[in-house]
């Protein structure tokens, strides 16, 4: 008897597990595939947008530069020289004193070249949802290019999209799979999230707050 119940239980397990890495490879499907015709990964082809907003990552990672910040950077920096965005909005995380992604990406885009004047501070973008719902309700851009890895890009248009925003994602430049598998992994997941966020709990940003003119 008690062997029936465990082989029960088991299968039960193995039904749940299914359903589950179905859930998510449909969400994942969902999510590219809706968005992949608003990537860019050539500035000669993109669209001008007045605006780009570059989503936050911790600069450093395991003591060494995170590439995905650099990578980032420079791709901001490079539709802003090309004139393909005007003004650049930098939102991460600054929940601690101590870290402080959109102070660290504004001083990486002045120090290359890009006039302080040009960059907004949002320091609300706690995650890619609020980052991009705060660039609309707050700053004002209901036609914005995001800037981040296309993976990230995916999630991110997925959301603008279902707030009716005119968005396009610019990729920056991929990072090696050696030191990116374990974010590859996670974004599964993320995009399976922003699914649930959108479609089921209809979640809302941590903040949102007064209105910034830019």
């Amino acid at each position: 008897m008690k062997r029936i119940l465990k082989m029960k239980a088991l299968r039960w397990l193995l039904a749940i597990f299914i359903l589950l890495i179905t859930i998510i490879g449909l969400c994942n499907y969902w999510v590219i595939s809706s968005t992949k015709k608003q990537l860019y990964n050539n500035i000669n082809g993109i669209p001008f947008n007045k605006a780009g907003i570059v989503l936050g990552t911790n600069k450093m990672w395991r003591g060494e530069e995170n590439p995905f910040f650099k990578y980032r950077i420079e791709a901001a920096v490079a539709l802003f020289k090309a004139g393909k965005i005007n003004h650049i909005i930098v939102s991460g995380d600054n929940h601690v004193s101590y870290y402080d992604e959109p102070m660290d990406m504004k001083n990486a885009l002045v120090k290359l070249g890009v006039p302080d004047s040009c960059i907004t501070l949002d320091y609300a973008g706690f995650r890619t949802f609020d980052s991009v719902i705060r660039c609309k309700e707050i700053f004002g851009q209901d036609s914005i290019t995001i800037i981040s890895q296309a993976f990230h890009n995916e999630r991110a248009l997925f959301i603008a999209n279902y707030y009716k925003m005119h968005a396009i994602g610019f990729d920056a430049k991929d990072v090696a799979e050696a030191f990116s598998i374990q974010t590859q992994l996670r974004e599964y997941f993320a995009k399976c999230k922003a699914v649930l966020d959108l479609y089921v709990f209809h979640a809302s940003p941590h903040f949102l707050g007064k209105k910034v003119k830019i």
